[in-house]
C-alpha cells in the first residue's frame, strides 16, 4: 500500500512516528523539523491517517501498523533503524521492537503512550478530569456565546481545535502553538481494540534476558496526563535514559528547545 512519505535534511536517518492513532505527521511541525541539522528525518502518515487512507475493509490493527514500518525499513535499505516516536508513536516504536528486535539501531521515545491497558484508562480519567476544570470550560461557553463560528468559521475552527486538546498541556494557553491536527476515528478504535487489555512488559522482561537493549531515551512531560510512571517503568526496562521535562504531553510545543536540544544529543549526527 502507498504511505505518504516526508524527507529533510541530510546524513544518518532517523525515522519519526506520529501519534495518534490514525493522525498524521503534520502537527510535529514545524518543531521537529529543528532536529534536522546533521541529520535526515523520514516522517510517513501512517496507515489509516492523514495523507495514508485506506479503504474502510482495509485493516488497521497494531499488527499493521508494525508491518508497515518493517516494509519501509526494507525499502528504505537500512539494516537497523532509528526511531523517534511521539505518544501513539513512542508505543508503536516499542511494539516494533518486540516483533523486531534486531531491527532496532536506536529509541527515542517522546510522550509515549501507555505501555499497559491499565495505564492508559488511567490516562482517560486524568484527561477527561482536566477538560472539565472550570477554567476550560469558561473558555468553551465564550467561544460558544461569541458569534466567531459566523464571523470568521476558520478562526473559530482553530479556537474550537485548542480547546479540544486544552487537557494535554500544562498551561492550555500553550496549545495554540500547535499544529492543528485530525483523527480518524476508525483508525483510532481500530489499534486500541486489537490491542485489547495489553500490557507490555512481560514481553520486554523476556526480551531484556535474551539481547542486549538498544539505545534508548524517553522524555516525558512531568505535566502529561499519560501517567509518567509507565514511562519510568518502560525506561527502566529499557536500560533507557529518562528524561523529565516541566511540559505536558507536547514537549516540542511546550519545552522546545529542551526538546530539541535532548534528541539532539541522544540522536545520531553526521
Amino acid at each position: 500500500m502507498h504511505l505518504f512519505t516526508r524527507q529533510v535534511g541530510t546524513g544518518p536517518l532517523v525515522v519519526v512516528l506520529h501519534g495518534g492513532p490514525g493522525a498524521s505527521h503534520d502537527y510535529l511541525l514545524p518543531q521537529y523539523d529543528l532536529l534536522a541539522q546533521g541529520r535526515s528525518l523520514f516522517y510517513y502518515d501512517q496507515r489509516g491517517g492523514g495523507r495514508s487512507p485506506v479503504p474502510r475493509d482495509t485493516p488497521v490493527g497494531w499488527r499493521e501498523h508494525v508491518a508497515d514500518l518493517e516494509e519501509l525499513r526494507v525499502e528504505l535499505a537500512l539494516e537497523r533503524l532509528t526511531l523517534c516516536g511521539y505518544s501513539w508513536g513512542g508505543l508503536l516504536a516499542v511494539l516494533y521492537f518486540l516483533e523486531h528486535p534486531d531491527r532496532v539501531e536506536r529509541l527515542a521515545l517522546v510522550a509515549p503512550a501507555a505501555i499497559t491497558a491499565e495505564y492508559r484508562r488511567q490516562f482517560e480519567e486524568e484527561f477527561a478530569r482536566r477538560m472539565a476544570a472550570p477554567e476550560i470550560q469558561r473558555e468553551r461557553d465564550a467561544l460558544r456565546a461569541s458569534g466567531l463560528r459566523e464571523r470568521d468559521p476558520a478562526a473559530y475552527q482553530r479556537r474550537a481545535f485548542e480547546l479540544s486538546v486544552a487537557g494535554y498541556f500544562r498551561d492550555f494557553h500553550d496549545a495554540k502553538n500547535l499544529t492543528a491536527f485530525r483523527v480518524t476515528a476508525r483508525t483510532q478504535e481500530a489499534v486500541w481494540k486489537s490491542l485489547g487489555d495489553y500490557d507490555l512488559r512481560p514481553q520486554l522482561r523476556a526480551l531484556e534476558s535474551r539481547i542486549p537493549s538498544p539505545q534508548s531515551l524517553v522524555i516525558h512531560g512531568t505535566f502529561d496526563p499519560l501517567p509518567i510512571a509507565g514511562s519510568r517503568e518502560l525506561a527502566a526496562l529499557l536500560k533507557a535514559g529518562l528524561k523529565e521535562l516541566r511540559a505536558g504531553h507536547c514537549p516540542h510545543v511546550e519545552a522546545t528547545a529542551e526538546f530539541v536540544r535532548t534528541l539532539d544529543e541522544f540522536l545520531p549526527k553526521a
